[in-house]
């Protein structure tokens, strides 16, 4: 049995009472988010009994919500994710970028997620691939893979892009593979500007067509002079885009997509406590440095809760997108294309191996467990046999 404590239980114990005190301004996709998460892996969805073929000890497991948001649920997918990109790494250097929304626009992007968010992602993959196109740069056709984060370490809005991108492209004549320098892609300062004018212009647009809302204090961005008074102060401001060094390898590359591409507002792993003095969790603190960059803040029920569903997208927004080289049906013809150039043979894999055994082996004495029983949500399985009663455990 867990001893831990999970994002389900604080809604669980704090969620009814939420619910009630702000009903009618909560959406139904929070409404939706916060049910998935409390049900999660509990009688409430259902789920199957399994036994070992060895030794006989069986066990309880639930199903899963398999809701995006949850944090129980996002390690599988993951998984099987990352299976899928697996095939798509080149063997190449591959770099790291950020790009991030100022302040003052994040505001805008809270209530117009599904707009705004889009945008982010069309300004900022454009501004990567004209300048990795440009003759004066890299003159290549580059792939991108991009993931839309909106959360900083505390849970605080903070809508920014990561983007795994490989180090070099296809020339634009498509005869020859583009390296990049080593450890430097593309010029940030270069990427910044561009982002900054292609997203501002953008952005005026879809207020000038009257697609953008503005509630409660932001009412008054409705119109369109005090609107462009609020986008000056960013209009000169420096607009961040930062470059890490290259990943040590493909493996290294995978490990970082499985930590970033199925990533929700707060891990069950960074909680700490759940008590009468409120949630207190781990966070970073990126105004510090070293070991004092480490912090940990404890805050109510409300505040945590509310916080986390800051993070909820809209139904059927895509988070993980791909670009250039990477992009849809083109993509497996792409990669063929650029392993051609690298002279890297292109391996058919005729005889694909079965998918992992996903299910815990027996805990009792590393046996295989196989499904003996299903039943329905809200229902229980049968009572075991007497002489096994003492083994019964929930799947964790």
């Amino acid at each position: 049995m867990r001893t831990s404590i999970e994002v389900a239980d604080i809604f669980r114990a704090a969620g009814p009472a939420y619910r009630a005190t702000h009903e009618g301004h909560l959406s139904l996709a929070q409404l939706k988010v916060m049910s998935a998460v409390e049900q999660c892996r509990t009688a409430a969805l259902g789920g199957h009994v399994e036994a070992c073929e060895d030794c006989g000890h069986w066990r309880i497991a639930y199903n899963s919500c398999r809701n995006r948001h949850c944090p129980k649920c996002q390690g599988a997918a993951a998984r099987a994710w990352l299976a899928e990109r697996e095939a798509d790494l080149l063997p190449v250097g591959y770099f790291h970028v950020v790009f991030t929304l100022p302040a003052e626009i994040a505001a805008i992007a809270f209530q117009n997620k599904a707009l705004v968010y889009d945008l982010l992602f069309r300004a900022a993959s454009e501004t990567m691939l004209t300048i990795a196109a440009d003759p004066k740069h890299l003159g290549a056709r580059i792939g991108i893979t991009a993931v839309l984060h909106t959360w900083g370490s505390a849970m605080t809005h903070h809508p920014h892009v990561h983007m795994i991108v490989p180090g070099g492209g296809i020339s634009l004549n498509g005869t020859r593979w583009i390296s990049s320098r080593p450890a430097f892609l593309l010029p940030v300062r270069v990427l910044g500007k561009l982002f900054r004018r292609l997203f501002l212009s953008r952005l005026i647009a879809l207020h000038d067509t009257g697609q953008l809302a503005f509630f409660g204090s932001m009412t008054q961005l409705a119109n369109r002079r005090v609107f462009l008074r609020h986008l000056k102060p960013v209009r000169s401001k420096r607009w961040i885009v930062y470059a890490k060094p290259p990943f040590a390898g493909p493996e290294a590359v995978l490990a970082y997509l499985a930590r970033y591409t199925h990533r929700v507002a707060i891990s069950n792993r960074r909680l700490i406590r759940f008590d009468e003095n409120g949630v207190t969790f781990r966070y970073k603190d990126y105004r510090r440095n070293g070991t004092d960059r480490q912090q940990v803040m404890t805050l109510t029920p409300d505040e945590f809760i509310r916080r986390f569903l800051l993070h909820v997208l809209p139904r059927g927004f895509h988070r993980i997108r791909h670009y250039g080289l990477l992009a849809g049906t083109s993509r497996k013809a792409s990669l063929n294309h650029a392993r051609e150039l690298l002279s890297v043979a292109t391996e058919l894999k005729k005889d694909a191996p079965e998918p992992a055994e996903t299910r815990p082996t027996c805990p009792c004495c590393g046996g295989h467990m196989i499904i003996i029983e299903t039943f329905a949500r809200w229902q229980q399985p049968r009572a075991p046999p007497c002489c096994t009663a003492s083994t019964r455990e929930t799947a964790p």
